[in-house]
């Protein structure tokens, strides 16, 4: 085997393993709306927590790092500039998104958020002059009206939802940025120096979101911390911290795809969870979104 060959294995096995921990991180962030909804406290303070409880976990793996030139430190004023950049987006992106799941319904509220793709091919594109195939285009395509599939009967756009609505887009204009600025900083910094400077940024960002909307930031009952435990420890240390260790690898863009199935594997787990059973058109949009991954992801390569 020659060192083209050895590069190209090595190369395709980093692609294999970033799709799996994609999925993996997926699979954590779709239990997030749950744990929002069980929350005994305010949506803006249940973001905080969301990062707060995680920062120990992330700084202390941060801290056992080796100190080699694969994991980069912060150094200048514009290392941290930009990291905190990182985390007021993510600010933006959990504050607006709580709030539209508190204001509408949790499908137009997952409808909404998911049309990120959109928004980071945009970026790239206006920003970085990226190019896309037309197969991924055709894919994300497929993927986003697999979404509307998926959520089509608990759907409600418009009318008394209509400030939720609006917060949920602007939730997916959040997170498209958040994913983009990942994208190119895990090109220098590990996950969890990424994970916990740009997390001490949101924290701190959310802190005077939840003091004006007038929300307690104390738990009544331990029930309500082990709701806040759960989301900090799965949904973000977990879910988020393997969603930006893929980002080193894969494209922003497909990344923000394929984080598509983050519907599928909430249809999958309520239905595991609490019987809620799925008709053919959620079935089918299941089956369009999976479709719409694997599209995306040939046409990404």
């Amino acid at each position: 085997m020659n060192a083209g060959s050895t590069q190209a294995g090595g190369q395709t096995g980093l692609d294999s393993r970033a799709l799996v921990f994609l999925f993996l991180g997926a699979a954590g962030i779709s239990l997030a709306p749950n744990f929002v909804r069980l929350s005994e406290i305010g949506p803006s303070a249940t973001a905080f927590y969301r990062l707060f409880l995680a920062l120990p976990v992330l700084f202390l793996w941060m801290r056992l790092e080796p100190g080699d030139s694969a994991n980069e430190r912060p150094k200048t004023l514009r290392d941290y500039l930009g990291l905190a950049l990182a985390g007021l987006f993510f600010a933006g992106d959990l504050a607006l998104w709580h709030w539209s799941i508190v204001l509408t319904s949790v499908a137009n509220a997952t409808l909404l958020a998911n049309f990120a793709p959109i928004f980071v091919t945009i970026g790239g594109f206006l920003l970085f002059g990226e190019r896309f195939t037309r197969r991924f285009l055709l894919g994300m395509g497929c993927a986003i009206i697999g979404v509307l599939f998926l959520l089509g009967d608990s759907l409600q756009l418009g009318g008394r939802h209509l400030l939720g609505d609006a917060l949920g887009l602007g939730t997916a204009v959040f997170y498209a940025a958040y994913i983009i600025a990942v994208g190119r900083l895990r090109g220098r910094f590990s996950t969890a120096t990424v994970m916990s400077w740009s997390g001490i940024a949101t924290c701190i960002a959310l802190v005077p979101i939840a003091v004006l909307s007038g929300e307690s930031f104390v738990a009544v009952t331990a029930f309500g911390w082990a709701v806040l435990a759960g989301l900090a420890l799965i949904s973000h240390a977990g879910g988020q911290s393997m969603i930006a260790y893929a980002l080193a690898h894969l494209r922003p863009a497909f990344g923000a795809v394929g984080l598509l199935l983050q519907p599928v594997l909430a249809a999958l787990i309520a239905w595991f969870l609490f019987g809620e059973g799925l008709g053919l058109l959620q079935i089918a949009g299941a089956c369009v979104i999976l479709a719409g991954v694997v599209l995306a992801r040939q046409g990404s390569r």
